[in-house]
């Protein structure tokens, strides 16, 4: 189970706020990494990825605030790759004025590491999970200005 502890996004998590990246509470790890993606699916081009991070250690709350670098020790050690908006990290949703945004993120258990380097994109990432997956959850949340 996956859950932000939110419905609609406080503005800490917006990129109209804080623009830090949510805590993500998880529940029944059987996996020893994880692999995060914050997407819109309804913004051009089907799916457009504001967040990857992969080899997270399973802990039962992912922190908020990672800072914007490929490769981090704090709060805890993960790889982020390049985010559709061409940026490292996260990157909070910030919908036109009278627009609401629902943001899903998909939290992939791992059975390892990831052979993919800091700063990749999320194909890259992708491609790099095959048969590595074995627990997968999401959970949404909406934001609106």
């Amino acid at each position: 189970m996956v859950t932000l502890g939110f419905i609609e996004f406080p503005p800490t998590h917006t990129g109209d706020g804080g623009n830090a990246s949510p805590p993500i509470r998880l529940a029944n790890l059987k996996s020893p990494y994880l692999a995060v993606f914050a997407l819109n699916p309804f913004e051009p081009g089907c799916s457009f990825c504001s967040w990857v991070a992969w080899d997270i250690p399973a802990i039962h709350q992912i922190p908020a605030g990672f800072p914007t670098q490929a490769e981090i020790t704090t709060p805890i050690q993960a790889k982020q790759g390049l985010n559709d908006y061409g940026d490292i990290g996260y990157r909070g949703p910030a919908p036109p004025a009278g627009e609401t945004y629902r943001i899903l993120f998909k939290v992939y258990g791992l059975d390892a590491p990831l052979d993919c380097p800091p700063g990749a994109n999320k194909h890259a990432v992708i491609d790099a999970m095959r048969g590595h997956v074995l627990q997968y959850g999401q959970t949404e949340a909406l934001v609106q200005r």
